[in-house]
């Protein structure tokens, strides 16, 4: 189970401290698929990469089986099977996809099961399994190769920033039966930041983050007809007041 508590994340800016996050509380069940949503900008992203490690939050507690995982790093965290698939993916000179595979596997990984991952990602495997990931792959396609990387994990906690960005409609059909099919065998705990609608609709619960707080949490059923009713012409209401 994850138990984020009071959690806070301030930097400081040429104009004095930004509070990113603010006293976010949250618990998420073993094996629930969270979809968390809200206007950009306001901390969703922040939140995932406090979760993983990358940020260190300035207040609070992360907890992760029970155990307080707050202080421990990126390394610490993957090892504990908290696995994250970045908005902007690196790339890897030198290594070819197949190897890849292998690293976040853990183990040598026999062909056919490495080009499995590529497909349930949407990518041909033939095409892509000796290919270095390296400038020469579209943004989109090396998205996707992470994905599969997180997928090779087999991690308890799957976090995904964003997976839709980059990705054309014809693969992202095949991803989001990915996510279902992860979340109908429960197999992970899945944590998505998305805007998508067909990612939302997944979701056992979404939760919207805006201002660097959590506004509201609830079942699709509840929430989708919040998040329609807060948009203004293709403008949060959020941010109505602020940008539109």
């Amino acid at each position: 189970m994850l138990e984020i508590n009071h959690l806070s994340y301030r930097v400081e800016g040429a104009d004095g401290a930004v509070d990113i996050l603010q006293d976010v509380s949250l618990t998420v069940e073993d094996k629930k698929f969270i979809v968390v949503t809200g206007p950009n900008g306001g901390g969703k992203t922040s939140l995932a990469r406090a979760i993983m490690g990358i940020n260190l939050p300035t207040g609070g507690s992360i907890l992760w089986n029970g155990e307080d995982i707050t202080a421990l790093s990126v390394t610490e965290r993957a090892r504990r099977g908290i696995s994250y698939g970045f908005q902007q993916p690196p790339r890897f000179k030198g290594m070819k996809v197949r190897d890849l595979l292998d690293v976040a596997s853990g183990e040598k990984m026999g062909h056919d099961t490495a080009c499995d991952y590529l497909t349930k990602v949407g990518l041909c495997a033939r095409d892509y399994i000796d290919r270095d990931v390296d400038t020469s792959l579209s943004g989109g396609e090396v998205k996707r190769i992470e994905i599969a990387t997180v997928l090779a994990r087999k991690s308890g906690l799957m976090i995904f920033d964003e997976p839709e960005a980059g990705i054309d409609l014809w693969s992202f059909a095949r991803l989001t039966d990915t996510f279902r099919e992860i979340h109908d065998k429960k197999e992970a705990t899945i944590l998505i930041i998305s805007h998508q609608e067909r990612i939302l609709r997944l979701a056992d619960e979404i939760v919207l983050i805006a201002g660097g707080r959590i506004t509201a949490r609830g079942s699709v059923d509840e929430i989708y007809p919040k998040i329609m009713a807060d948009t203004v012409v293709g403008c949060n209401r959020l941010e109505v007041d602020r940008k539109c």
